[in-house]
């Protein structure tokens, strides 16, 4: 993390970088507040993330390929990622702005969320100090901690709730009904291990179990209840492989409860029973024990 203060010809910039964990469903890329001089600019150029600017004070212009937008106190503007954009402060009353930039797996639906869109860029908003106390409170919990990421992360949530409630109330998100999928199965991947049924997932999207069916079939050719059945058996078929459990072991770990019915499923699935699975297993393993011994020595 790596934090720059330049003062000069009047203008000021607190501009923060944080290390990216790509694996994270979202997180901070980088965020500040900078007092622009006349004239400044930035672009044409692409980002590779998401980026919100506020407009605190003065004045500017943000291209987004398509029209110029004249932009003030108050305003605010999105880009998104591999979008050819470029902005500019006023020769005049050059803007202050703050901005937040992020990424992760659930970016792209948070931002869906908010209402503002590439083909929608700009927001306004000036009641009150809300959006502006949020993007500072972002800055201020920057740290080299994990509770200081933390709790960054949980102001940028805090900031695209706020837009959300702005200016999200009539988005129409799920066009296709794949996110509702994508949801489903995240669900999946954490709770296959409890004794979770078809409803359980439906009630977690917030779709009704004949929608859930239907939006399985469009996107993935297969039931979510099929679907349940095989990512358990999968992941069933994972543990006897690398952590030599018994079939017992084994079932109970990806949420079957009787081990005859998880038996008779292993084996549709995979062809043979698991007792069967796991014996061949062992039948065909090598012997690397041995020769890694005789490596070392």
């Amino acid at each position: 993390m790596e934090t720059k203060t330049d003062n000069g010809m009047g203008t000021s910039k607190l501009s923060l970088k944080i290390p990216q964990h790509e694996s994270l469903g979202l997180a901070v890329f980088n965020c500040g507040r900078e007092e622009c001089r006349p004239g400044y600019s930035w672009g044409p150029a692409i980002r590779d993330h998401y980026l919100f600017h506020y407009i605190l004070e003065g004045r500017g212009s943000f291209f987004n390929g398509n029209r110029t937008f004249s932009l003030s106190k108050g305003d605010g503007f999105l880009i998104c990622p591999s979008q050819m954009v470029s902005y500019r402060a006023d020769e005049q009353t050059p803007w202050t702005y703050s901005w937040v930039g992020f990424n992760g797996a659930d970016a792209e639906r948070l931002v869906s969320l908010t209402g503002i869109s590439k083909e929608k860029p700009i927001f306004h908003y000036d009641r009150d100090s809300k959006l502006k106390d949020l993007l500072r409170a972002i800055v201020e919990h920057n740290g080299p901690r994990a509770c200081d990421e933390a709790r960054m992360t949980a102001a940028l949530f805090d900031f695209l709730a706020e837009l959300m409630e702005l200016f999200g109330g009539n988005v129409s998100v799920h066009k296709s009904g794949y996110e509702y999928v994508k949801k489903s199965i995240q669900f999946i991947d954490r709770n296959y291990s409890r004794p979770i049924d078809i409803d359980d997932i439906a009630s977690f999207a917030g779709i009704s179990r004949s929608h859930l069916y239907r939006l399985f079939m469009q996107h993935i050719s297969m039931p979510p209840n099929e679907y349940l059945t095989r990512y358990r058996i999968n992941k069933a078929a994972m543990l006897l492989r690398c952590h030599d459990l018994s079939v017992g072991e084994a079932a109970f770990s990806t949420g079957f409860s009787d081990q005859l019915y998880f038996s008779r499923v292993f084996k549709k699935i995979k062809g043979v029973p698991p007792s069967r699975y796991l014996r061949e297993l062992k039948e065909n393993q090598t012997p690397a024990p041995l020769a890694s011994k005789e490596e070392e020595s």
